[in-house]
């Protein structure tokens, strides 16, 4: 293979090592091939980055593992030309395999231009999509808490989730709170309910009748506290990001055009995309980049199963929690969309062919900085005029049907 990169260098990045092996011109026409051992402490990284300077080297790679290359990354991307590559694109050819020889080889796939880098989005991005990453987590937590409480009181035999859609509203609140304290008198307790909730005392009462004993009450007690901690939390979150993200304040309006797109949903798309669209070539890569891109796999004549990649598991589930939202519009393209693949494709894989035109449409809402435009709902009809009219004059006919089709009168 032609050398294209002349000074280059492989890593292979452990948690507590990296094996750098750096390949440049040797005598003649051979090359000249060095394999050090680094630790992965910032001394260590810092070291590795002067070395690399005595070599000259250009362009460094790396496999992406785990959380282990961001360090290393992070001191590296300033001097040299970096790539993070993906480990399945990169794996050694068959024989023994130790790390000095994983390090010659991604450096040998470099120095021959053979390697392509993983998309890595610049620090401040980086930044906010840990922040939404961590808020998301942090609200997942909290519906895992809200259950446990749920499955608290249900063994307590307090039904007050069938009464109250929101067990932690003002009213639901101050029920639980006082059976804490010790109240038992169900009539006390659906007193305290409030609002609109106070047409259903008389089912509050039934429901309120229980077992909530003191051993109950420890424990709701600390799941109310755990909850209270994580709303706070993800609201302190909430108002960083919002600070963070004013820079990038047209491109999540112009996001939040998309039918079942908001302000979380937004922030997320920019967290793990960026809003610079010109790292991805097409619409196309972006998709596939995400995971939302059917398989393409074909063999001797046959059409194997196309399953989606897995992506990344935060910006797909994402998209998927909006376009739920989105299919529920019914004047939407996208409602059209899903309704008119369900019965072919199932729920699932409509959902996906949905997330992948959403999608899509955000790619070229952020290049071309424009808000989304609908197609509207009839849009596979109007696409579809004349084929309709002929299959329903065909099946009019089979019934023994004939028919004259003449344009309705303006």
């Amino acid at each position: 293979m032609d050398v294209i990169i002349d000074r280059v260098c492989g890593l292979d990045v452990h948690r507590d090592t990296i094996k750098a092996c750096v390949r440049v011109p040797g005598p003649g026409r051979e090359r000249q091939q060095t394999i050090a051992t680094f630790g992965t402490t910032t001394a260590d990284l810092l070291a590795l980055r002067d070395w690399l300077e005595q070599w000259q080297v250009t362009h460094v790679a790396m496999e992406s593992t785990g959380e282990y290359w961001k360090p290393a990354y992070w001191v590296l991307e300033d001097q040299f030309q970096t790539l993070l590559v993906n480990a399945a694109h990169i794996k050694n050819v068959p024989g023994r395999k130790t790390d000095a020889k994983d390090g010659s080889w991604i450096a040998q796939l470099l120095e021959c231009g053979l390697l392509q880098g993983s998309f890595v989005p610049p620090r401040e991005i980086r930044e906010i999509r840990d922040l939404t990453r961590y808020r998301k987590t942090l609200v997942g937590q909290r519906t895992e808490e809200v259950l446990r409480l749920h499955g608290v009181l249900q063994r307590a035999g307090i039904k007050l989730s069938s009464v109250a859609s929101n067990i932690l509203g003002v009213s639901g609140r101050a029920m639980i709170e006082a059976m804490i304290q010790g109240g038992k008198d169900p009539q006390a307790l659906a007193e305290l309910a409030r609002g609109a909730l106070r047409g259903k005392i008389p089912l509050l009462k039934k429901a309120l009748e229980g077992r909530f004993t003191a051993h109950h009450g420890l424990m709701v007690s600390h799941m109310l506290g755990h909850i209270d901690y994580l709303e706070e939390t993800i609201a302190a979150l909430s108002r960083e990001l919002e600070e963070r993200l004013e820079p990038f304040e047209e491109s999540i309006k112009l996001l939040k055009t998309i039918p079942g797109v908001q302000d979380r949903i937004a922030q997320m798309m920019v967290g793990e995309t960026g809003v610079d669209m010109s790292r991805f070539p097409s619409a196309a890569h972006l998709c596939s980049w995400a995971g939302v891109c059917p398989g393409n796999h074909r063999s001797a004549g046959k059409r194997k199963p196309e399953n989606t990649r897995k992506g990344g598991r935060w910006l797909k589930p994402a998209l998927l929690e909006a376009v739920w939202a989105a299919v529920r519009e019914n004047d939407s393209y996208l409602s059209a969309q899903y309704h008119r693949l369900v019965p072919h494709k199932g729920k699932k894989k409509a959902a996906i062919a949905v997330t992948h035109s959403m999608l899509e449409a955000a790619y070229y809402i952020l290049r071309d900085r424009v808000p989304y435009q609908d197609l509207g709902p009839d849009f596979f009809l109007r696409r579809n005029k004349e084929a309709i009219q002929r299959r329903c004059l065909r099946q009019l006919q089979q019934l023994g049907l004939e028919v004259e089709v003449k344009p309705k009168a303006a």
